[in-house]
C-alpha cells in the first residue's frame, strides 16, 4: 500500500500575508509527502469563522492560522482511481499516410452583400440599455491549420501498418499486388507482397480475395508505377476476415446506385458511397465549428412532438394502443389459433377452452415439480390461458364501438362514446408524432440563451417516392434572438460559405471524383463560386416579374401569390443572375407557416429562401413573429388550436424579443455538394415510402421484386415485349438461384448507361453487346431490377434453366 498526501482542509483567516508559515489570501501553500518524496500545492481561502486559538498542529500567528493535515493512508485502488488515464491513440489511417500537415494560413475573407466589410460575416443585433442597437461583426477564426497532400512522398522509409478491407487482388507467381482501403480517403494504397512475406501463402492459396479485412506490415517505398506516389513493401499479410469472391456483391464492375441502396450494409465499401460520406462528415463538422465559433448553444430538441411545427398535418403518429393488437406471435400464436374463439362467438365454447387449458397448466405445473416440464413451457401455458380468459371477458362484456375490436378479441382500440379514440389512455395521453422541425423547441432557448442551434433528425410521412424527398432527414436550424430578417440572410450566407469552402479545402480528392464520374460539369468551379460571390437579395414581388417576363416556357404557370416552383428557382439564379446564388425574401403569407413575422403591408411576411443554382431553393427561414396578438390571429387563420400551443404563446407573453432563424435540409447540402441526382445516396440508410429497413430499398425501388424462397419457372415475355421487360425476366431468373458456378450468361446490352453507374473503383467501362458474363457479373449487371437471395444446396442449381435462358436471351435479341 502506498501512501500519498491529500490536503484534509485549509482555513486562512486575515487579510494579509504572515510570516512564520502562515499565508495571505489566496497564496499558495505547500505539503511535502513523506512517503514520495512529492510536494502538493493548494490554494488557501479565507474562512468566515471568528477569532478562536489555533488547535493543536496548527501553525499560527496573530490572528490568522492554516489548518493543514497532510499525509493521509490511502489503497492502492485510489491511487490508481487518481492516476492519469492513458493517451487514447487509434491505427493510423491510410489518409494520414497520403498526405502531410501543413501551416496555418489565414482565414477566408467573405464579403457582405454590399461588398464594403472584407472580413464580416455576421451581422446581429444586441441590445444594450445604454447604447442604441448597432450591428456587430462577427468573424470567423483568424487562422487554422491546413493539410497539404504530397500522396506519401515525405514517409518514403516509415514502417507502416495498414488495416482495411481488400479492394484488388492480382496474384502472380512470386509477387502478388493487393490494394487496401480503409475509408479514410478514396483512394487506397497498393501493397507489394513479394513470396519470402509472412502470409504470403495466403495470396497464393486464394484466401484473401475482394472484400477480405487484412492487416498489412511493411514499408513505405517508391512506386514506379505512376498511378500513385508511394506504396507499401510488405514484410507480413495477416488475414482478418475473409470473403467468399462467388458471392461477394461488389466485385470489380459497374454497379448502379439503385442497387447499392438494396445493400445499404456494404456500399460504404465503394467510391461513390464513401465520398458521399466522408464530404457528410465534413459538413457536418463546419456546421458545428460555424456556429460554436460564433457563440451559438448547441440544443437537442426532442424527437417526439405533440405539435406541428409547419401546420401541413404530414406527421409520423406514435402510439402504443396498437401494441399486442395482433395477438401472440410465433410458436404461442399458432398454438392459441385453434382454441381461442372468436369475440362474439359463443361463450360457453369459450368458457370450456379456458378451462381445458387452466387443466393443461396444472398438469404442466405437477409435471415441473417431477422435472418432466421447464419452466418454459409453464410460462407459454399459462400466457395461453391469459388469452383464453381475455377473449371470454371480451365476448361476456363487449367495448364501445365494438366494430374496432380485431378478430380474435387479442386487443382493442379504446374509443370514446363518439367513437372516436380515446388518446388518453395511450402513451403520452395525447396524439404524439415525429417531429418536423425542431424550431419551435429552439426557439424557446434562443429566448433564454440568445443564439442557438439544433442539428438532428426530423421526419415527414408526404408519400412522395422522388428522387428529392426522404421520410427521414436531419435539419439544421440556428435561432437568433435580438435578430431581424436582415440578420438571418447574413447568417444563413456566412454559413453556406463556411459549409463549401470547408469542403473545397479538405475534401479536393472527393469532389474531383465526383466532378469526373458524378456532375460530370465543374463542379469545383461552380462551388468556390458560391464561396467567394456575394449572394444577390431580391423581393418575391421581383422575383415572379423575371418569371412572368421569361421568354422561355415553364412547366408550371406562376402569378403573384403562388410558391415558386424549382424550375422558376433554378431560372432565377442560372440565366438571370448567370449561376449567382439568390435570396428571395417577403414572401405572400398564404404559402408560408404561421410563425413567420407579418410585414406592414398585410400582405407578405419576414420570410426568406436561398436559391442555389443546379437545385434552386436550398435553405429557407424567417423572422419569427413575436406579437402576441398577430401570433394568436395567424395561428386560427390556418386552423391550428392555440391550446396546443399555448408554451409557443407564453414566449411572447414573457419577455418577447424578436428573433429569427433558418433551416437547412442536411441532405439537400451533401446532394448540392457533390452533384449526386438522388438524395437517397446522400444519407447513410435512406426512408421513403415502401423502405424502412437498412437493406429494405431496392423492394421500395422496384415494385414486386422480392424474389422467393425457391427457384421457380420464369414466365417468358410475349415477342412485342419490351426490352426492359425482357431484361427484368432474365434478372429474375439469373438471381432466382438455379444459375451459379460455371454456368455463363450471355446477355446484349446497349454499350450506353446511365450517368449513376459506376464501378466501386469509379472506373467508367464499356459494356459490349454478346459480352459473356459469370453468374456473379450478371447478378451485379441485372440486381437494380430485383433482389438477390441466397444460393441454393447443390442439387438442381441447373435444372431446366438451360433453355429458359436461352429463350430470355432471344427473345431480347427479337426485341
Amino acid at each position: 500500500m502506498t501512501l500519498v498526501s491529500r490536503l484534509a482542509s485549509v482555513s486562512c483567516l486575515g487579510r494579509h500575508a504572515t510570516r512564520g508559515g502562515v499565508l495571505s489570501r489566496g497564496a499558495p501553500v505547500a505539503f511535502a509527502s513523506p512517503s514520495v518524496g512529492t510536494t502538493t500545492t493548494v490554494l488557501a481561502r479565507r474562512s468566515s469563522a471568528g477569532r478562536r486559538a489555533a488547535p493543536p498542529g496548527v501553525v499560527s500567528s496573530s490572528r490568522r492560522f492554516v489548518v493543514a493535515r497532510a499525509a493521509v493512508s490511502t489503497t492502492a485502488k485510489d491511487e490508481a482511481s487518481t492516476s492519469a488515464a492513458a493517451a487514447f491513440k487509434r491505427h493510423e489511417r491510410i489518409a494520414a499516410i497520403k498526405v502531410r500537415a501543413g501551416v496555418a494560413v489565414a482565414s477566408r475573407s467573405y464579403p457582405s452583400s454590399d461588398g464594403t466589410r472584407a472580413e464580416a460575416v455576421i451581422a446581429i443585433r444586441v441590445a444594450s440599455r445604454r447604447v442604441a442597437s448597432r450591428r456587430t461583426a462577427i468573424a470567423r477564426p483568424s487562422a487554422r491549420p491546413s493539410v497539404g497532400s504530397d500522396g506519401g512522398v515525405s514517409r518514403i522509409g516509415d514502417a507502416v501498418e495498414l488495416r482495411g478491407w481488400v479492394r484488388t487482388v492480382r496474384a502472380q507467381k512470386d509477387l502478388s499486388f493487393v490494394e487496401v482501403n480503409d475509408g479514410s480517403s478514396l483512394s487506397g494504397i497498393q501493397a507489394v507482397v513479394t513470396a519470402d512475406a509472412t502470409g504470403a501463402e495466403l495470396l497464393a492459396d486464394g484466401a484473401i480475395t475482394t472484400g477480405a479485412a487484412v492487416v498489412v506490415h511493411g514499408v513505405v517505398v517508391e512506386s514506379p508505377g505512376g498511378k500513385q506516389a508511394v506504396e507499401v513493401k510488405a514484410t507480413a499479410v495477416e488475414l482478418v476476415g475473409g470473403a467468399d469472391a462467388s458471392t461477394f456483391p461488389l466485385q470489380k464492375k459497374r454497379h448502379t446506385l439503385e442497387f447499392l441502396r438494396g445493400i445499404a450494409h456494404l456500399r460504404p465499401r465503394t467510391n461513390t458511397i464513401g465520398a458521399v460520406t466522408r464530404v457528410r462528415n465534413q459538413l457536418a463538422y463546419a456546421t458545428h465549428t460555424f456556429f460554436q465559433s460564433h457563440g451559438f448553444q448547441y440544443v437537442n430538441t426532442p424527437i417526439i412532438t405533440a405539435s406541428d411545427c409547419e401546420g401541413a398535418g404530414e406527421q409520423f403518429q406514435i402510439t402504443t394502443l396498437l401494441n399486442g393488437i395482433d395477438g401472440p406471435k410465433g410458436a404461442d400464436a399458432a398454438a392459441a389459433a385453434g382454441s381461442i374463439p372468436a369475440a362474439g362467438g359463443d361463450v360457453d365454447a369459450a368458457k370450456a377452452a379456458a378451462a381445458a387449458q387452466g387443466a393443461v397448466v396444472k398438469d404442466l405445473k405437477e409435471k415441473k415439480k417431477n422435472g418432466d416440464a421447464t419452466k418454459e413451457d409453464v410460462d407459454a401455458a399459462v400466457a395461453t390461458l391469459l388469452e383464453l380468459k381475455a377473449a371470454v371477458e371480451a365476448i361476456e362484456r363487449p367495448p364501445a364501438g365494438d366494430a374496432a375490436t380485431p378478430a380474435g378479441g387479442h386487443g382493442e382500440v379504446p374509443r370514446r362514446k363518439d367513437g372516436s379514440v380515446d388518446y388518453a389512455k395511450d402513451f403520452f395521453g395525447k396524439p404524439s408524432y415525429m417531429t418536423v422541425s425542431g424550431q419551435l423547441n429552439a426557439e424557446i432557448y434562443a429566448c433564454a440563451m440568445r443564439d442557438v442551434y439544433t442539428f438532428g433528425p426530423t421526419f415527414r410521412a408526404e408519400n412522395s417516392n422522388t428522387s428529392r424527398h426522404l421520410a427521414e432527414f436531419w435539419m439544421v436550424e440556428p435561432e437568433l434572438a435580438f435578430s431581424d430578417l436582415q440578420d438571418d440572410m447574413d447568417c444563413a450566407e456566412a454559413y453556406l460559405k463556411h459549409c463549401i469552402s470547408h469542403v473545397l479545402e479538405h475534401c479536393d480528392e472527393d469532389l474531383e471524383f465526383f466532378e469526373k464520374n458524378v456532375s460530370k460539369d465543374n463542379l469545383r468551379e461552380r462551388l468556390r463560386g458560391v464561396a467567394t460571390t456575394p449572394f444577390a437579395r431580391i423581393t418575391y414581388t421581383e422575383a415572379v416579374e423575371h418569371v412572368l417576363s421569361a421568354k422561355k416556357k415553364f412547366e408550371f404557370p406562376v402569378e403573384w401569390g403562388s410558391d415558386l416552383q424549382s424550375e422558376h428557382e433554378r431560372y432565377i439564379c442560372e440565366e438571370v443572375y448567370k449561376d449567382v446564388p439568390v435570396i428571395v425574401r417577403d414572401y405572400p403569407k398564404g404559402v408560408k407557416a404561421f410563425y413567420m413575422r407579418e410585414n406592414d403591408d398585410g400582405k407578405t411576411v419576414a420570410a426568406m429562401d436561398v436559391l442555389v443554382p443546379k437545385v434552386g431553393e436550398l435553405m429557407g427561414g424567417s423572422q419569427r413573429e413575436e406579437r402576441l396578438d398577430v401570433l394568436e390571429r395567424r395561428i386560427e387563420e390556418v386552423g391550428l388550436e392555440k391550446e396546443s400551443y399555448w408554451w409557443y404563446l407564453d414566449l411572447r407573453r414573457y419577455g418577447s424579443v424578436p428573433h429569427a432563424g433558418f433551416g437547412l435540409g442536411f441532405e439537400r447540402l451533401v446532394q448540392y455538394v457533390t452533384g449526386v441526382e438522388n438524395i437517397r445516396d446522400a444519407i447513410p440508410f435512406p426512408r421513403y415510402p415502401g423502405s424502412a429497413d437498412a437493406c429494405d430499398a431496392r423492394r421500395a425501388d422496384v415494385a414486386g421484386s422480392r424474389l422467393p424462397e425457391k427457384s421457380h419457372p420464369v414466365a417468358l415475355p410475349a415477342p412485342d415485349a419490351t426490352r426492359d421487360a425482357t431484361r427484368r425476366a432474365i434478372s429474375s431468373l439469373v438471381l432466382s438461384g438455379p444459375i451459379f458456378g460455371s454456368v455463363l450468361v450471355r446477355a446484349r446490352r446497349s454499350s450506353r448507361v446511365s450517368e449513376d453507374e459506376r464501378g466501386v473503383h469509379g472506373q467508367p467501362r464499356s459494356v459490349k453487346r454478346g459480352r459473356a458474363l459469370r453468374t456473379t457479373s450478371a447478378r451485379a449487371r441485372y440486381a437494380s431490377d430485383a433482389r438477390a437471395v441466397r444460393t441454393r444446396g447443390p442439387t438442381d442449381r441447373r435444372k431446366g434453366t438451360s433453355g429458359r435462358l436461352r429463350a430470355l436471351n432471344a427473345a431480347l435479341s427479337a426485341v
